[in-house]
């Protein structure tokens, strides 16, 4: 094998100031106020914590080789109780699992599905990604703006993916997806969602029968796939 010719290298910089330790930008790894208290483990001793909260979340963490992984079921079952993760809620959490609150506090900021201040109770997300942007997201969108009239119980909102590509353009109604959704429907989505019903049942991705009959079971037509 030949030689590399050193010459056509690109030059290497070597005057980029290094330190002995840590990353290149000082005081990264300083604290910012060394008179603050440390970040602590909330004390079971003064941390009342529900019996059903504190059920669900050491169920969540059984299920899970290190039980940091239950953060994230921790937070839902917050978020479901309280409408959002409330400071609350997240000390409880905090004090099942051992962890400190500003560990979940970091969890509920980083994702966006987590609420960290009071909204409305009921969770509607419109799809405004590329599939559903072309099939009239945004119009979608603001007919449900128009027909929910800022209803201070309903947290509506574009979202990006949802991942529901194939019932374009969609909806998730706490967590249900609802989709293809009709312009001439979203009266009637609407007043469903205002009034607590189940949204656009024949419209739930969930109850849409599947093309794999081993998938389908008892699906209408067992396995064959109904229009929408």
């Amino acid at each position: 094998m030949a030689e590399p010719d050193l010459d056509l290298l690109p030059e290497f910089h070597t005057d980029v100031r290094r330190f002995d330790k840590g990353s290149r930008i000082p005081g990264w790894d300083r604290a910012a106020d060394l008179d603050k208290d440390p970040a602590v483990v909330p004390d079971p001793a003064d941390t009342e914590v529900p019996a059903e909260l504190r059920a669900e979340i050491e169920a969540e963490m059984a299920r899970f080789p290190d039980y940091h992984s239950a953060a994230i079921p921790a937070l839902y079952a917050i978020q479901r109780r309280d409408g959002w993760c409330s400071p609350e809620g997240i000390r409880q959490a905090a004090c099942v699992m051992g962890v400190t609150p500003a560990y979940l506090t970091s969890v509920a900021t980083f994702y966006d599905m987590f609420n960290t201040e009071p909204v409305g109770r009921t969770q509607v997300y419109v799809c405004t990604n590329i599939s559903c942007s072309l099939c009239g997201a945004d119009e979608l969108l603001g007919l449900l703006e128009e027909e929910l009239q800022g209803n201070e119980m309903v947290n509506l909102r574009g979202f990006e993916c949802l991942g529901a590509c194939d019932i374009a353009p969609m909806v998730s109604v706490d967590g249900v997806y609802v989709g293809p959704v009709p312009f001439d429907e979203v009266p009637e989505l609407a007043r469903q969602i205002l009034d607590g019903e189940d949204p656009l049942p024949d419209r739930q991705l969930v109850k849409r029968p599947s093309a794999d009959p081993k998938v389908a079971g008892s699906s209408p037509g067992e396995g064959e796939r109904s229009q929408p």
